[in-house]
Parts: C-alpha cells; sequence; structure tokens
C-alpha cells in the first residue's frame, strides 16, 4: 500500500532545492525554516527602499511638487553613512560582548535606528512641502526633520544590512557563503516586490492621511519582523567571548589593507562603483517619469518598482543555477551591464511613442540587468575573502555599492532640474530631462562592461593555467594507482 503523505512531503521538500535559489545551501544543523527566518531582515531592508526611493520620491516629486534636486539630495542622505558600511562590518567581525555575541547586538541598533526614521518622516516632509496647516511653519524645521528622518532610516538600513549578511554567513560553511548571501538578497528583492504591491493597494486612492499611516505602518512592521529574524540565530557563547577579550584583534587599517591586497580586489571595486551608478541613477527618477511623461497614478508607479524587483529577482535565479555550478561571476558581470543598456533604451523610446508595454518592458530589462550583475559581483567578493573577514568583506562591497547609488540617485536629480530649468522657457517636453538622466546611465553600464573585461581575461587565463596541473594530477594518480594495482 503507497503511503501518499510521504510521497506528498517528499514533493513538497523538493520544490525548495529546485526552485527557490540558493534553497540548497540548507543543512539538518542550519534549515531552510531558520535560514528564511533570518531573511526577514531582507524584507524590511527591501520595504524601506521600495518607500523611500519609490513610493516618497513620487509623492514629494509630483504630488507636493517638491524640486527634483531636494528630494534627490535627501533620498542620498544616507551616503553619509555608506562608507562606514566597512567599519561596521569589521566591528561586528571583532565585538567583544559578556554573551560572545557579536552581530545581534549591530542589527538591534539599526532597527531602532529605522524606526526613528519613519517616525519623523512623514510629518517632516509635509512640513517641508508646506501642505496644509504646516503651510506657517519655519522652512528650516522641515529640512533639518527631513534631513535627520533619511539619515536615521539610512543609517538603519546600512547596519542591519550588513551586519545581517554576515550573521548569515557564520551559520554555512565557506563553500556555502556565496549561496546563503544570494538568499539573503534573493528575499531583499521579494520584499521590495510585496511592498510595491501593497503600498501600492493601500495608495490607491492617495491622500496625506493615508500616507502617514502607510509610513508609521512600514516603521512596526520593521520592527517586528527584524525581532523575529534575530531570535536564536546567534548562540551565546561566554568561552568566546572570554577569547575575544584577551586576545586583541588587529587594527582596522591592517585588515582593510590585507583585504586590499588580494588580487583584483580593487578593481573589482570600481566595476561595483561604475555598474552600480550606472543602474542606480534612474531610482529616484524611474517613477516620476512614469508619472510625468506618460500618465501613471500613484499606484500604478509603486508597481513599478515591483517590476524592476521582479526583473531583478529573475536574474538572480539565473545566476545562482549557472555561478552555483562554478561559472564565472565575471562573466555575468559582463552580461548584467551590457543587457541593462537596451533596457534603458526602451524606457527612453517609451516616451517618444513607444507607449506603456515599452516602458514596462524596459523596466524589467533592466532589473535583470542589475540582478545578473549585482550577483556577481557579491559572489566574486565572498569568494576572494578570507572566513575571519567576512563581515569586512561585505561591508567594503556594501560600501561601494551604496556610495556608488547614492551618488547616483543624488546627480539624476540634479541634473534633471538644471535642464528642465534651462529649457523651462522653450517650452521643453517633461521627458526630456529623463531621458537624458537614461542616456548617462547607458553611458556609465557601458564602461562598466569594458572595465570587467579584464577582470574576465584574468579570470580565463588562471582557468587555464590550472587545467594542465589539474589534468597532470590526475594522470600522475592514475598513474599510481596502476601500479598499485600492478604490485
Amino acid at each position: 500500500m503507497f503511503d501518499y503523505r510521504a510521497i506528498a512531503l517528499r514533493k513538497l521538500a523538493s520544490i525548495g532545492p529546485r526552485y527557490l535559489p540558493f534553497a540548497d545551501v540548507a543543512t539538518d544543523d542550519v534549515p531552510l525554516s531558520r535560514l528564511m527566518r533570518l531573511s526577514l531582515f531582507q524584507v524590511t531592508v527591501g520595504m524601506a527602499i521600495v518607500l523611500l526611493v519609490g513610493t516618497m520620491n513620487r509623492v514629494m516629486i509630483v504630488e507636493l511638487d517638491v524640486p527634483a534636486t531636494l528630494v534627490a539630495v535627501m533620498l542620498a542622505l544616507p551616503l553619509v553613512f555608506a562608507p562606514f558600511r566597512t567599519l561596521i562590518g569589521y566591528k561586528s567581525d571583532t565585538y567583544v560582548s559578556a554573551l560572545g555575541l557579536r552581530r545581534a547586538p549591530f542589527i538591534w541598533k539599526g532597527t531602532l535606528y529605522q524606526f526613528g526614521g519613519f517616525a519623523i518622516m512623514p510629518f517632516a516632509l509635509l512640513v517641508l512641502s508646506g501642505y496644509g496647516e504646516a503651510v506657517d511653519a519655519p522652512r528650516w524645521i522641515g529640512l533639518s526633520s527631513a534631513a535627520l528622518a533619511f539619515l536615521l532610516v539610512g543609517a538603519g538600513v546600512h547596519m542591519v544590512q550588513t551586519v545581517g549578511l554576515a550573521l548569515a554567513t557564520d551559520l554555512v560553511d565557506d563553500e556555502s557563503q556565496p549561496k546563503v548571501v544570494g538568499l539573503m538578497y534573493v528575499m531583499l528583492l521579494v520584499g521590495m516586490v510585496v511592498s510595491a504591491l501593497v503600498f501600492g493597494a493601500l495608495l490607491e486612492t492617495y491622500t496625506p492621511g493615508r500616507l502617514i499611516q502607510v509610513i508609521q505602518g512600514a516603521a512596526v512592521v520593521t520592527v517586528s519582523l527584524n525581532l523575529l529574524a534575530m531570535w536564536k540565530q546567534e548562540a551565546r557563547n561566554r568561552d568566546r567571548a572570554r577569547q575575544m577579550a584577551t586576545h586583541r584583534p588587529e587594527p582596522f587599517g591592517v585588515a582593510w589593507a590585507k583585504l586590499m591586497r588580494t588580487p583584483g580586489k580593487l578593481w573589482l571595486l570600481v566595476v561595483i562603483a561604475l555598474g552600480t551608478f550606472g543602474f542606480g541613477a534612474a531610482d529616484v527618477l524611474l517613477e516620476p517619469y512614469g508619472g510625468q511623461a506618460l500618465g501613471f497614478s500613484v499606484a500604478e508607479t509603486t508597481q513599478l518598482t515591483a517590476l524592476l524587483a521582479g526583473g531583478t529577482l529573475i536574474g538572480f535565479g539565473i545566476a545562482s543555477r549557472v555561478l552555483g555550478s562554478g561559472g564565472s561571476p565575471e562573466l555575468f558581470g559582463f552580461l548584467g551591464a551590457v543587457i541593462g543598456i537596451p533596457g534603458f533604451a526602451a524606457i527612453i523610446y517609451s516616451s517618444l511613442g513607444g507607449g506603456p508595454l515599452l516602458f514596462t518592458t524596459g523596466t524589467i530589462i533592466t532589473g535583470l540587468g542589475a540582478g545578473l550583475f549585482g550577483h556577481a559581483t557579491l559572489t566574486a567578493t565572498m569568494r576572494s575573502a578570507p572566513r575571519e573577514q567576512i563581515g569586512l568583506a561585505l561591508g567594503t562591497w556594501g560600501a561601494v555599492q551604496a556610495t556608488s547609488a547614492g551618488i547616483g540617485v543624488a546627480l539624476a536629480g540634479i541634473v534633471r532640474d538644471l535642464i528642465l530649468s534651462n529649457q523651462a522657457d522653450s517650452g521643453v517636453a517633461p521627458h526630456t530631462p529623463y531621458n537624458a538622466v537614461f542616456m548617462l546611465e547607458i553611458v556609465f553600464l557601458g564602461l562598466a562592461a569594458a572595465a570587467v573585461v579584464p577582470l574576465l581575461l584574468s579570470s580565463r587565463k588562471a582557468d587555464r593555467a590550472k587545467a594542465p596541473s589539474i589534468q597532470k594530477g590526475s594522470s600522475s594518480e592514475d598513474l599510481q594507482s596502476n601500479t598499485a594495482e600492478a604490485s
């Protein structure tokens, strides 16, 4: 008699490893359920990105008529904390506590920063825009409050993400580290997609009061999910605490210089900077572009973030299967940058007669390229980092990525406003300033693709150098085996 329940359970268990990227990283000691629970911190990070870069910048630019330059600068304010991701990662590697905890205290601090920023943000932005009863409020109150809100959220996101990724790598062996970090980033994209859809549904009928409710709800959800993610993830270890208290770690400057001496590491950071700038500069303009150039509503433009994140998720899924089998991250970095170019070209042409369908298609293609590029650079970073410097390596990668994205966001808004102000009297079309920024992104993606070529050639040269030695070793082993058998 067949046991249909056992068969059904085996089928369900096979779904994860087959269709969920990086699910094969799970083991008996670290089951997939534990990794998925830990990944909830990435869901809250994705929710913060959607709310700030997606919903808030659209509402401020279109509904509240705040200059795009001011919006872009405020969105780029977290850039102040981006370089500190390297230091945060190093501190979490060497942190000494009475219970032997290294990562959890930093994740909790970052969560509190996020909550504080979300609590201040909606009221600060309304005062800054002069909406309703806030019209008589001094402008410096709105500016300073908005700056504080964005700084707090940015600092919290940088801290939670950097240390959370390091904690995830602590739970698995060296070979599985790139996979588990990849899983965390897949959950980031899932969080972005789900948050964009939820925010779009809640803001279908936009009012300032509804916007405040959404932001404050996001603050409560952030604290709840991060607490659930941290629960019993990092084991208390008093022996480790005593060892770390007596063993003085090497200074930050020495540790960072040691990491930078890894072959190709510095040039890899250059590639990450160029590619991230190329993909990231559109973040602040994509939704306002849909609203002003194509007439999308607040809900529709918020859902654009879901399309972009969905395309990125597809890119991560494709890359996970190939790179997990030993594929070249340098090759996928090149392909990701190249794929992003026609994606932005489609977005540009959508306002020149292509229509909304071409715009959404271009958005998905751009997300696909960003997913391939992001996974490739992440994998290359993880493969070249020693285990004792995982936090530092992830912090360096995150610092370069966040800094480049922040500069891109600020520059995109400035370029858009400069073109709009210089051509205000000539009746410039609404799409012209945006398309100029998208063209700039195409240029930077081309530079990123060109910059990754030396790394690709060097990687292939190293692989060819290893092949003869492996073959020679195999032949020697075969010879010894045959001799033993003959004896």
